[in-house]
């Protein structure tokens, strides 16, 4: 069941975030300073050089109209978003996936800019925010990977709170105000706040009536699937569209088994779409064949009724993108008659 993805920007935007920053710098006067995860940080002036460790956190600064001031990026899952392939095309990509410590200093940045404190924290596989510090580099993260989340164990961490889009929108404002388009930031929180209003609206009152489950990948087809929990960002999803998540876990992807899940007996299956392939799930068509043949899949009554919806794996993170993932899913209820 795929679902048309709307463009996350109208085409005024569009033109917007193609347009040289320095053209929509304001006269907002620096030194900035705000609080990130835990630490104060101070801008002068905007970053000339920053590196972005994270695709939504890069796609958000193509949006806030600050490229130019991207000097290379890494950790991507899906294509950049639509409209801005040109801007991405004059980004150098340190990596597809984590990229060294060397490659990112090599680029001499100003900010290193992270969406997971996987890559860049306490425990980051490619080095701590005091490394960076003790070459006079200032790192930004996500507060959605910060904010009412643990990740001094390493690894993926555990959310101690419910993901929101708030902390997407603080993520946003941040930014902007890091990069002096303060304007901008706001125009495109109130163009997400609008969108997700309208999906809400178009699915009121299912009251979960609807269930779900998300599979963002497995690492191997054999064992338990990665399937969202109820803190992150799918499960922020469902609640507000008023479909009940079957897996109860707390977790933001806990392993689940097949079995198990077939017994919640969900109305819907969410498959993640991704261009990564670091586990042979990434794959949707593997995904599609693995539903069709399993002899326990195969015989759950979303997978019989054809209620299978394919989601960019992207919008199952907490991403700008989540706003689409709303869209998606809320399109292909009402699409199998579940909703309005």
């Amino acid at each position: 069941m795929p679902s048309p993805v709307r463009p996350l920007l109208g085409t005024a935007a569009l033109l917007l975030a193609c347009s040289s920053s320095a053209a929509l710098a304001q006269a907002r006067p620096y030194p900035v300073t705000l609080q990130n995860c835990g630490q104060e940080l101070t801008f002068t002036r905007a970053p000339e050089r920053a590196v972005v460790i994270g695709q939504s956190t890069t796609e958000i600064l193509y949006l806030l109209g600050v490229a130019d001031h991207v000097a290379g990026t890494a950790l991507w899952v899906s294509p950049v978003l639509e409209g801005l392939a040109a801007v991405n095309a004059k980004v150098e990509r340190l990596a597809d996936n984590d990229p060294s410590f060397e490659s990112v200093v090599g680029k001499k940045p100003d900010l290193v800019a992270t969406q997971f404190q996987w890559q860049v924290g306490p425990e980051g596989v490619i080095a701590t925010p005091e490394q960076f510090a003790e070459l006079g580099i200032p790192v930004y993260t996500s507060p959605a990977d910060c904010v009412g989340k643990d990740n001094s164990g390493g690894g993926d961490g555990v959310r101690t709170a419910k993901f929101t889009m708030d902390l997407v929108y603080q993520e946003i404002d941040d930014l902007a105000r890091i990069f002096g388009v303060e304007e901008h930031g706001q125009a495109l929180i109130a163009e997400i706040r609008d969108r997700e209003t309208a999906a809400r609206a178009r699915l009121g009152g299912l009251d979960g009536k609807v269930s779900a489950v998300f599979w963002f990948s497995s690492a191997e087809l054999d064992i338990d699937p990665y399937v969202a929990g109820q803190s992150g960002a799918p499960g922020y999803m469902m609640s507000a569209l008023g479909v009940t998540n079957v897996i109860e876990s707390e977790e933001e992807w806990p392993t689940v088994g097949w079995e198990t899940i077939a017994r919640a007996n969900p109305t819907v299956i969410v498959a993640g779409k991704m261009e990564r392939r670091r586990f042979p799930a990434d794959d949707i068509a593997v995904k599609r064949e693995f539903l069709r043949t399993d002899p326990v899949a195969s015989q759950m009554e979303a997978v019989r009724q054809g209620h299978v919806v394919e989601m960019d794996a992207q919008a199952m993170n907490p991403t700008i993108r989540t706003i689409q993932g709303m869209e998606v899913l809320a399109d292909a209820l009402i699409a199998a008659g579940l909703g309005k």
